[in-house]
């Protein structure tokens, strides 16, 4: 017998972050979700990403279901988070070899006798499900093959709200055999016995989401189980440590990233490669990054134009000087104020209100459109962000000072 396990799905979410080259696939890329769905069908959650303007999206998915419907293969919906909030996906009606899991209460499928195996399961009736729905699940079919499905973070994962908390104790106490969980767009297998598995994302959308997307497809043999990740992603994201302290300029800088972008593009597969390059490390091309930053950024364009089908989301200098010398003249001048940024920026690094407070008294802050403020934008509210922005202007501060006292 053999299952496929996928989630978050996110139809037509858009891949953000290439919007403004000019050289991006945009095609390719507003339609990467849709193949990522094609292959995954092919091949054998969040199935919406929000309450659609009309039906192409859910007829587009509806489409694939009934290829499935023609291979006589069945499937097993639970809505979450985003598509509790669309009314289309609620009026939609799906093809007979569907079973869409109710949202009031945890339920059982009709168990398939042939093929040996049953499915539990629960949606969300609205956006935000704070109780543990896991707690109420139905208890295990003897002499079949147990799936639960749940749309969860368990007991909480970065980046991600805090649906449906339960513990991988709970779930296993429940005797299943396998627990397909969503909502996790990173794939993880929590545990592997009972099998606990976050299939993750078909594809990944933006930078935060790097590395092989897809599905799990699950073996059941007499005595055993075999667990084992499928590709499915259609545009590969990388977001690239470029190690620059070996680098003495900025074009030895450039050709460790194009190292970095050539290892990356020969793991993506064939397939197109979206990265972010961050330059880290002590370097004495330091102050030269920090300078010439529209040079490097073409420099390393034009590096992923010679690979061909690689893209540049953003390009980041974050070294730090090689040394920081004693300062001109009798210490009190360059050396003395870089010493002082330093010491200020540790001082906010370890007050995450006093930095926020700082960030929301800046006039170029107040400038910002609203649309540009907010989660998975610039997020005030986010610490590592905060302190990514507070690193960068004291880089960018500093070598500023040390190439005009040089």
């Amino acid at each position: 017998m053999k299952l496929l396990h996928a989630a978050d799905l996110h139809i037509d979410s858009p891949l953000r972050g290439l919007e403004r080259h000019d050289d991006a696939p945009m095609e390719l890329l507003r339609g990467a979700t849709r193949r990522a769905m094609e292959n995954l069908v092919a091949l054998a959650g969040d199935i919406y990403d929000g309450d659609w303007k009309d039906f192409e999206t859910a007829l587009f998915f509806r489409r694939q279901l009934v290829r499935l419907q023609e291979a006589g293969i069945p499937v097993y919906l639970v809505s979450g988070n985003h598509d509790a909030d669309s009314q289309i996906s609620r009026t939609l009606t799906y093809p007979e070899n569907v079973h869409l899991f109710g949202t009031h209460e945890a339920e059982t499928a009709p168990p398939d006798e042939d093929a040996g195996f049953v499915v539990h399961g629960q949606g969300y009736a609205r956006r935000a499900v704070t109780e543990n729905l896991a707690a109420h699940y139905p208890a295990a079919v003897p002499g079949l093959f147990n799936i639960g499905l749940l749309h969860t973070a368990l007991n909480g994962r970065d980046g991600h709200d805090p649906y449906a908390p339960c513990s991988e104790q709970e779930l296993a106490a429940l005797g299943y055999d396998y627990w397909a969980l969503g909502h996790v767009h990173k794939r993880e297998e929590v545990s592997k016995e009972p099998y606990i598995v976050f299939s993750g994302n078909i594809q990944g959308r933006h930078v935060k989401e790097p590395g092989p997307k897809g599905c799990t497809l699950i073996t059941v043999r007499p005595g055993r189980t075999e667990v084992e990740h499928r590709d499915l992603d259609v545009v590969r994201w990388a977001n690239l440590e470029v190690d620059a302290g070996g680098a003495a300029d900025l074009d030895e800088a450039c050709a460790a990233a194009k190292t970095a972008l050539e290892l990356a593009r020969r793991d993506a597969g064939g397939r197109p490669l979206a990265a972010r390059i961050n330059l880290v490390g002590r370097s004495e091309a330091h102050t030269e990054l920090w300078r010439d930053r529209e040079r490097l950024a073409a420099e390393l364009r034009g590096v992923a134009q010679e690979l061909g089908d690689v893209w540049l989301e953003k390009i980041r200098p974050a070294t730090m000087p090689a040394q920081r010398g004693p300062g001109p003249g009798d210490g009190a001048g360059a050396g003395e104020l870089v010493d002082g940024i330093l010491r200020t920026a540790r001082e906010l690094r370890t007050d995450e209100d006093a930095l926020r407070r700082a960030i929301e008294k800046s006039e170029l802050w107040n400038k910002l459109p609203a649309e540009a403020r907010g989660r998975d934008r610039l997020d005030i509210g986010a610490p590592q962000w905060c302190g990514r922005l507070l690193d960068e202007a004291a880089d960018l501060l500093t070598a500023m000072l040390e190439e005009g006292a040089a």
